[in-house]
């Protein structure tokens, strides 16, 4: 008999149907591959017009051995990730039953998986103060060649977010083409920084062996090695292809999330604290299901610390709402004179509706707030 947590977590293992579509793919080759992307974006867009909004808040003080069973999932992903890349890449180098063309598509379906489950999961891993927890974020992040977003992520954008100085803070009107290589150019850098100013204020040098960088090449090379070793040249490349993939997958994401949001200007630098307004919420619930609550991006964001089956959903005079859940937005956003139509109105509503004080966007819109620069 499946015990009541169990049951209640059971939703949250909804990745669990992408691995016998990879195995089906790689087996069968031609257009099978679709599949995984139409899991992944597809079928819960429909179950969410199906199921609806779960706008129902867990209790926040849930004991943390109560959480096992979701916690799991979480745990299990980076072995199941790991055997779908390399035993994939083992699988189509040594049977030759696959033209070029149907291993690429096999691995953007790899990449879809990587992406949208992966790193999300990563994401979860690496907020918590468990050390091997990290260590499997650390690990997925790795077998996506992204490491960087660790640092990114936990350094510059929970602390800058909807400002200027956060690179994957979507600008009002900036499209995702733009978005996406902008944020492929400035977030290493910027990651790289925010790891220097740390070492300097503890007066080390990027040189020394705290500097997770060093990490984040090692484990990188080691992947790459892999899967070199495995396939030569082009297992290699259909990593890096995979990688290329979930990257996109992460940062089509990332621009949906906060897209025209900004927090208030103080003067001197400074911003108003990170409030639930500040990130687009949606409580679509097949969709937070795959995305283990990604969705109920307002209290991540308000309470980093707080574990996927804790998160709070917010009403409309909280946090902006999107109308529909991440997948069916992602693809819309790859449009955009369709996602400006979309979405610039509800932004503009939402800068009436928490912000109508300020009379000029300007400075907000184009990403120039007045910042000291001393700050940059």
């Amino acid at each position: 008999m499946i015990g009541p947590r169990l049951r209640d977590a059971l939703p949250f293992w909804l990745s669990l149907g992408m691995v016998p579509l990879v195995v089906l793919a790689a087996t069968q080759g031609a257009g099978w591959f679709l599949l995984l992307p139409a899991y992944a974006w597809y079928l819960v867009t429909g179950l969410d017009a199906v199921l609806g909004l779960n706008e129902a808040n867990p209790d926040t003080e849930t004991p943390l051995e109560q959480l096992f069973w979701y916690r799991a999932i979480t745990w299990a992903w980076f072995p199941i990730q790991f055997v779908l890349i390399f035993g994939t890449l083992w699988y189509v180098t040594h049977t030759g039953h696959l033209s070029g063309w149907e291993k690429i598509g096999l691995f953007f379906g790899i990449g879809v998986a990587s992406g949208t489950i992966g790193i999300v999961y990563a994401h979860e891993l690496l907020h918590q103060r468990v050390g091997f927890e990290r260590w499997l974020g650390d690990l997925l992040l790795a077998s996506v060649l992204y490491s960087h977003f660790r640092t990114e992520h936990l350094l510059v954008h929970h602390s800058w977010v909807a400002t200027p100085r956060d690179a994957v803070s979507a600008r009002y009107n900036e499209g995702f083409h733009r978005f996406f290589l902008r944020v492929l150019r400035d977030c290493p850098r910027s990651a790289w920084r925010a790891e220097r100013n740390l070492l300097a204020r503890a007066k080390r040098t990027v040189w020394d062996r705290r500097n997770p960088f060093w990490r984040y090449a090692a484990l990188q090379l080691g992947m790459l090695a892999l899967a070199a070793l495995i396939g030569g040249w082009e297992g290699a490349l259909l990593l890096v292809w995979q990688a290329f993939v979930a990257v996109w997958q992460l940062e089509l994401t990332n621009y949906v999330e906060h897209y025209g949001l900004v927090r208030k200007y103080l003067g001197n630098g400074r911003y108003e604290h990170v409030m639930p307004r500040h990130s687009w919420n949606s409580a679509h619930t097949a969709t937070n299901w795959l995305l283990i609550n990604l969705q109920r991006h307002s209290d991540h964001h308000y309470k980093p610390d707080r574990r996927f089956p804790l998160l709070q959903t917010y009403a409309e005079d909280e946090a902006p709402q999107l109308p529909h859940g991440y997948p069916l937005m992602t693809f819309v956003a790859l449009i955009p004179p369709l996602w400006r139509r979309r979405m610039n109105p509800r932004v503009r509503a939402w800068r009436r509706q928490f912000y109508p004080e300020i009379e000029d966007w300007g400075p907000y819109t184009r990403g120039e707030t007045p910042m000291p620069r001393s700050a940059l």
